[in-house]
């Protein structure tokens, strides 16, 4: 097992790569012509670039559609959504489709993973710290408190209401990221751009099957025991998602606290896995897999890829070694030395 250094992001885009280094200028109308902009939103830094022609107004409109949903999705803003079926005290809130949607949607993985992922534990992740920075470990009665009022499937859903248990309030942290980068790729499709890549704090989406230059899109899959990337993966257009135990954390009495929780427990996953990254089509859908893995361990990452077998997996385990399915055996390369399982059906 490599030394752990513990990083603060779960994926890097190579710096190598032309799509994502500085080059110099070139002619307007150039393919390989790029603008970037960046937003602060839902606690991380958010990166369009977008290429071709209609690149700018395609990065103004990501951008702005980034901005825009954090305001609704924000479970500190006291103007969103999310802020008032929190503070709604058991009574119904009226929201949005969108927010509605997305709700649902969330429900629905919270079925489907087993309960690994559960948008209610923003009260648990609370009393740890890991929402404010005000770091402690609760005792096992206030942890056993709290987990009697969480509970996704105590969540009511209404024509566009939303009704939650009194004293239950939920964080959409697991899915709003992944959904923001769907409908920024949608925005930047209605303004002409056929070639883009986000980053939204390590959240990779990718607009177009090809960079500009015609190769793939190449992402780096974060090492979470060194510096730089453990492995690279050449994609398509699509979504690449890391969810991993180092990107944030707190040390005391000599033992690691890790933010991802374990909704059967109530405390850090402890699932063999240093992190787990979801590759598919849809940001939001690999969004709450990335997490849900991580929680689930390798063994139940495994069961829920041959159940649904819609998505692909890359695992990296805290012994070093490495999990991945078979859908990108040929487009993954290890740059580390680790022992490597690929899954077949």
């Amino acid at each position: 097992m490599r030394k752990t250094t513990l990083l603060s992001t779960a994926l890097i885009c190579l710096a190598m790569l032309s799509s994502c280094g500085d080059k110099p200028e070139v002619p307007a109308g150039d393919p390989n012509t790029k603008s970037s902009g960046s937003v602060f939103a839902m606690d991380t830094y958010m990166t369009v670039t977008a290429y071709g022609d209609d690149r700018e107004a395609g990065v103004s409109a990501a951008t702005e559609e980034m901005t825009r949903l954090e305001k609704l999705w924000s479970v500190t803003d006291e103007q969103s959504e999310i802020y008032a079926v929190n503070h709604a005290g058991g009574g119904s809130t009226a929201v949005s489709g969108e927010t509605a949607e997305l709700l649902e949607f969330a429900l629905d993985m919270h079925e489907a993973t087993g309960g690994a992922l559960d948008i209610s534990l923003y009260p648990v992740l609370r009393a740890w710290g890991f929402t404010t920075g005000e770091y402690r470990v609760p005792d096992e009665e206030e942890i056993a408190s709290l987990l009697e009022k969480t509970g996704a499937e105590k969540i009511s859903l209404g024509d566009n209401t939303v009704t939650l248990p009194e004293d239950m309030e939920i964080d959409l942290g697991a899915v709003a990221k992944g959904c923001a980068g769907d409908k920024a790729v949608a925005a930047l499709k209605e303004q002409g751009v056929e070639c883009a890549i986000l980053d939204l704090g390590g959240n990779i989406q990718t607009l177009g099957e090809t960079k500009p230059d015609g190769t793939k899109w190449k992402i780096g899959i974060r090492d979470p025991y060194g510096e730089g990337s453990a492995a690279t993966l050449e994609t398509g257009e699509g979504a690449v998602i890391t969810s991993g135990g180092y990107e944030r954390y707190f040390e005391q009495d000599g033992k690691v606290y890790k933010h991802i929780l374990d909704p059967k427990t109530g405390r850090p996953a402890e699932s063999g896995l240093a992190s787990a990254t979801a590759i598919g089509d849809e940001g939001r859908y690999c969004d709450a897999l990335s997490t849900s893995l991580y929680v689930l361990g390798a063994e139940g990452a495994e069961e829920l890829w041959r159940k649904r077998g819609d998505f692909d997996m890359v695992l990296i385990c805290e012994d070093g070694s490495f999990v991945i399915t078979e859908g990108i055996e040929q487009s993954f390369q290890l740059t580390v030395p680790a022992e490597l399982k690929v899954l077949r059906k």
